[in-house]
Order: C-alpha cells, then structure tokens, then sequence
C-alpha cells in the first residue's frame, strides 16, 4: 500500500530562487547542512543526504515545476519509487512551494511527511534567516 504526502510552505524569497536553490547541489547541500548531488536536467540524476536519498529528474519546468522519481536507501528493493512533485509559485510573503509525494510506502509516510517539515523546510527557512 502506497500514501500521499501533500504540503505547502511560504518561504521569504521569490518561487524562482527556490527553485534554482532546491536544482543547484551546492546550496541544497548548504540547506540541508549534507551533501546533495544534483545534475539539474531531465533524466539526470540526483541525491541527497549523503546518498540517503536519491533517484532521478523527469520533468523540469523553469522556474516553476521539478518531478523526481525518489527513493529512500531504506525501502525495501520492492517498494515502487515514489514521485516527487514540487511546484514554486509567487506569493505576497516570498514563494510558495506545493509538494506533492505520490506512492511513498504506507510503513514510511509518516517519516517523509515529518521529514519534509523537520528537514527540508524548516533548515531552509534558516538558511534563508542567514542571508
């Protein structure tokens, strides 16, 4: 059985400086304070967490959308890889992200969801702070 991970953050600085800070491994890396190795094109590859995470790029929309096939070094060979959507949208206060997280196993979603907010948004919330 597969979940759904949905979220949104606002995040202080303009949907396109996201999206270039969440493509370019050095500044993710800084970000999420681990390594990240990003190749910021369709069919190339990425990863994050010192290799803890990692799959592919399938879809890139400048400044606007990123899909990832994603998976955890902890699934199981016979889990699915899930789908990562991020899409990055203007907003009053900065920049919106919208995730979308399809076909993450039932057994992890809980993880993912809490690990999106306690290390990817929240991290890059005081990245942004130290600017």
């Amino acid at each position: 059985m597969t979940r759904t991970v949905r979220q949104s953050v606002v995040l202080p600085t303009p949907a396109a400086a996201l999206y270039r800070m969440y493509l370019d491994s050095r500044t993710h890396s800084a970000i999420i304070d681990a390594t990240a190795r990003i190749t910021p094109r369709v069919g190339g590859k990425f990863s994050a967490w010192d290799g803890d995470i990692h799959g592919t790029i399938l879809q890139l929309v400048p400044k606007r959308l990123v899909v990832q096939s994603w998976r955890a070094s902890d699934w199981k060979k016979s889990d699915l890889d899930s789908t990562l959507i991020l899409s990055f949208h203007p907003d009053p206060r900065g920049g919106r992200i919208d995730l979308v997280h399809v076909n993450v196993p039932d057994r992890h979603a809980s993880g993912v969801n809490e690990g999106w907010r306690e290390f990817y948004w929240k991290p890059w919330r005081a990245y942004l702070g130290r600017r």
